[in-house]
């Protein structure tokens, strides 16, 4: 690829391309598409941890001041002896800062329903934007074993308990709703499954091999806590007869295990159909956090030691504005002990960025629909994102979709 070679052949350049991150950036947002394009074109990039809000620094490639230039993202060059400076000034053991290399782009996936839906997910919004590639999968996909060839998997807004949301009540006439049973009963019946249910039970099983065999899993909204009450409904139906034409089973809760899923324990099942919430790990359930108050506080770690949750929480601010979804947040007192949280409302006793290990891959759960539309409604307009470039609560995204990237030494243990 000519772009590749010309990266490569200018990297003996002794100049550095730095991308600030903190507030004196333009664009957060399309900076991160801008380190993508870098090691997708054969260059390596520097992530500053701690740093200037976590910048990035490349060699000079006069492409790649180019390319910054076009996308509109702010850019310092600096000549080697300075470089040499800021990574002697990140070395210090007394900075909580370090330096991971991006060598290698991931290839991504986006689990996402073929049919039109009323509502935009925020992770393909700002993947666009950010102007990072992504292949769109879905059940089949996934039942086909399609997910080895990706390294990071994102889960749309979904509900993967077989209740479609749990929109019946005020949606079960309308035509999106109609289209999406009609779709995924389909799918049900074409693969030998006897209701949607079942079928996604497969379909998460799958997924959680997918991260145990060193997938990378990333999930927001009604994605998080339905997938994990979806695995541990393996031995129940917790589906009432208008999701699956048969009743619930009256002894559901008694029957959950809990070992099955990711993040969560000893929650309970809001096993009223007509009520729009699944169990009582969404701190949104008789939540009285004032708008005007809603925000989540990022956990600070040892960049040096623990530079995972450190990558997935880089940022120009510690406080992030809060927002509202069918899943909003997660109540701490179901979070598993072995979750990590990397942001939380400490008030309220919830948390809003989850993350941990399974096997050999790792997942990270993200309470919420839109960081930039504080109560996205069905149908309500898509997020224009060129309004809010410089979004903390976006830039938790992508620090997820660029960390599988990194080359990381061994964590503390």
């Amino acid at each position: 690829m000519v772009i590749g070679f010309i990266l490569l052949a200018g990297f003996a350049r002794a100049s550095y391309v730095l991308i600030p991150m903190d507030i004196s950036q333009k664009d957060h947002l399309k900076a991160y598409g801008i380190a993508f394009w870098v090691i997708k074109n054969g260059g390596t990039v520097d992530w500053l941890l701690n740093y200037r809000g976590g910048s990035f620094a490349t060699k000079y490639v006069k492409n790649i001041e180019a390319e910054c230039l076009v996308r509109g993202v702010s850019i310092e060059v600096v000549a080697d002896g300075q470089y040499t400076e800021i990574l002697n000034e990140i070395a210090n053991p007394e900075t909580n800062m370090d330096v991971v290399k991006l060598e290698k782009a991931p290839k991504i996936a986006v689990y996402q329903p073929k049919a039109m839906q009323p509502w935009d997910d925020a992770v393909t919004l700002v993947l666009n934007y950010a102007e990072i590639p992504y292949d769109i999968v879905y059940d089949d996909e996934v039942l086909d074993d399609k997910l080895g060839k990706y390294d990071w998997l994102h889960l749309h807004h979904e509900d993967f308990t077989g209740q479609y949301g749990k929109f019946y009540a005020s949606y079960a006439n309308a035509k999106w709703y109609q289209d999406q049973v009609a779709e995924q009963e389909e799918i049900a019946k074409r693969r030998g499954f006897g209701k949607v249910s079942k079928l996604k039970l497969a379909v998460v099983q799958k997924i959680r091999d997918f991260v145990g065999n060193g997938g990378f899993m990333f999930a927001m909204c009604s994605a998080t806590d339905s997938y994990d009450i979806a695995l541990d409904a393996v031995n129940t139906d917790i589906c009432d007869v208008m999701y699956d034409h048969d009743p619930q089973d009256p002894n559901a809760q008694s029957k959950l295990d809990y070992s099955q899923g990711f993040a969560f324990d000893n929650y309970h099942l809001r096993t009223n159909p007509y009520e729009y919430e699944y169990s009582d790990i969404d701190a949104n359930f008789g939540r009285s956090v004032q708008k005007d108050l809603d925000y989540f506080t990022l956990f600070d770690f040892s960049a040096k030691w623990d530079q995972v949750p450190t990558m997935l929480t880089q940022c120009h601010t510690r406080t992030v504005k809060g927002f509202l979804g069918q899943t909003t947040a997660f109540n701490k007192n179901f979070i598993k002990k072995t979750v990590l949280i990397l942001g939380e409302n400490k008030a309220a006793n919830e948390a809003r960025y989850i993350h941990g290990e399974y096997g050999k891959g790792m997942w990270t759960f993200y309470g919420g629909h839109d960081p930039e539309d504080y109560q996205h409604l069905v149908g309500d307009p898509k997020t224009d994102l060129s309004l809010h470039p410089n979004s903390p609560g976006y830039r938790l995204i992508l620090n997820n979709v660029l960390f599988p990237a990194a080359r990381k030494k061994k964590q503390k243990t």
